[in-house]
């Protein structure tokens, strides 16, 4: 075993209690609502609007559809335009008479008063990810 003088030894010391002092960073946390419109479906809300720089939208926010195997949307029309994307899972989607499966990162788009009902057919939960585009 090798010597340790006084040095190192006060070294060693300060360097574990400066190790000991130091906190873990915390993780961030994004306020959100839930709520469940249909069965087996929970529209999460994130809290806050940005403005946008796209010419026509004034803001963007964000919500997640979180869809349960064998659960469906009731298809309303749209409330504004959307970006959706497909981060978990996957998604059979009408669309104003057509038909379309949206698999993991499939993203697509939506204008104001688009029909649109999703099934998620598989056997895992899935999420949609909409980016809602507001004027």
């Amino acid at each position: 075993m090798n010597k340790i003088d006084r040095r190192s030894a006060l070294g060693i010391g300060l360097a574990a209690a400066s190790a000991a002092m130091i906190k873990p960073a915390a993780a961030q946390t994004t306020g959100y609502k839930d709520t469940t419109p249909w069965p087996g479906v929970v529209v999460r809300q994130y809290d806050g609007e940005t403005p946008s720089i796209i010419p026509g939208f004034k803001s963007v926010s964000m919500r997640d559809v979180i869809m349960q195997p064998g659960s469906k949307t009731a298809g309303p029309p749209m409330m504004n335009a959307m970006i959706c994307h497909i981060p978990e899972g996957e998604l059979r989607l009408e669309q104003e008479g057509k038909t379309f499966t949206a698999k993991k990162n499939f993203v697509w788009t939506c204008n104001k008063d688009t029909k649109e009902q999703a099934f998620n057919d598989g056997n895992v939960v899935a999420i949609m990810r909409i980016t809602d585009l507001k004027a």
